[in-house]
């Protein structure tokens, strides 16, 4: 049985990729508080970028902490077709969540609809993305920490939506997306723990590209959006403001 490092960087990656989902976590908090104070097409792209950047921010985390995934006796690929299918799974179950969230009528059954559409999807991109894994062996699963990963997922996603839904302020925002930013790496880690590998060695060559080759690129890429997501955010008016504004002008143009 291989050793696996979850850490081959050090401290690095785990750091790095607490950083990405708490980002992800927060973009997404403060335009789903902005979509629910919005109509019509509004709400509707702010939804929209709510669940890209939630979806981008926990695929980001996971790539990011796999960047230090090693095995002991064998290298490791990644299939590039699965990888990209991840990022496509979590933004589209992410936004059911946020959109299950942000129309629906009853709040309760709508956070309950929305938590359990968004944590599968989280879980799913974490298994989708440990099946893009190709290497010199076979990987299995200890099914009750898997259980228990994809329980961490939904209860996370739950509390996110719910923070997206009765918390306002900035500071609880971000209080907010620190924890959820914890929830999404112990979802990870613990999903993590109930890997093994039996190696086998072998001296043939492995399909897929490297995380340097492909990983490493796409995650930069993903994680400069979030930076220019967050810079539009942070410019944009609130409705509030948007009001403030309005009301500001008829005074001005009052005889």
């Amino acid at each position: 049985m291989g050793h696996l490092d979850h850490a081959a960087f050090g401290w690095l990656t785990p750091v790095l990729s607490y950083a990405m989902a708490c980002i992800g976590a927060a973009l997404g908090l403060r335009c789903t508080v902005r979509a629910l104070g919005a109509g019509g097409r509004s709400r509707r792209n702010w939804l929209i970028t709510a669940a890209s950047a939630i979806g981008t921010g926990i695929w980001t985390m996971h790539f990011v902490a796999m960047l230090g995934f090693a095995v002991s006796g064998t290298d490791i690929r990644y299939d590039v077709l699965l990888t990209v299918l991840s990022l496509l799974v979590a933004m589209v179950f992410v936004g059911a969540g946020v959109f299950a969230v942000g129309y629906g009528k009853d709040r309760t059954r709508a956070l309950l609809t929305g938590g359990l559409a968004t944590g599968l999807g989280v879980a799913g991109m974490h298994y989708l993305g440990m099946a893009a894994l190709r290497l010199h062996g076979q990987v299995h699963y200890d099914p009750v920490l898997v259980t228990l990963s994809v329980v961490i997922a939904v209860a996370a996603a739950t509390a996110a939506l719910w923070a997206g839904l009765n918390i306002k302020s900035p500071v609880a925002v971000a209080i907010a997306s620190l924890v959820m930013g914890a929830a999404v790496s112990s979802m990870h880690y613990t999903g993590m723990a109930s890997v093994s590998v039996d190696v086998a060695p072998s001296g043939a060559d492995l399909p897929g590209a490297t995380a340097m080759q492909f990983i490493f690129p796409l995650a930069v890429g993903l994680g400069s959006y979030l930076f220019i997501t967050a810079a539009f955010v942070a410019l944009s008016p609130t409705a509030r403001e948007r009001a403030e504004y309005a009301s500001a002008e008829q005074l001005a143009s009052a005889p």
